[in-house]
């Protein structure tokens, strides 16, 4: 939970017990529980708006996971080609300074 252990959480449950005390400490629980609900309420009903929309526009889930699968494979095949087509042309340079160096040889 956020990157928080066991001993932290502890720790900072008992700074919050010494700085409001035991008889604020249960109602802070149940207010940030309510907006933490009201929170989620809020989410959920985003999420639903949008679904409705994208429904009403003629996407759903199946045509939209089509098309980014579309996306998917375009951009694949581009990078495909361009990685392709750089490999050609650093083979081909390398040919070209082993023909003009040649081998190098060692004269001792």
């Amino acid at each position: 939970m956020f990157g928080i252990g066991g001993g932290e959480l502890v720790f900072i449950m008992f700074i919050v017990l010494m700085l409001f005390g035991a008889d604020k400490v249960p109602e802070m629980a149940r207010t940030m529980g309510k907006a933490m609900a009201q929170l989620k309420n809020a989410t959920n009903d985003i999420k639903s708006e949008i679904q409705k929309g994208a429904e009403s526009n003629g996407l759903d889930a199946k045509s939209l996971s089509d098309m980014t699968g579309n996306i998917t494979s375009e951009i694949n095949k581009a990078k495909d080609d361009l990685l392709g087509d750089s490999v050609i042309q650093a083979n081909k340079v390398k040919e070209d300074i082993e023909d003009i160096t040649g081998p190098v040889k060692r004269n001792i």
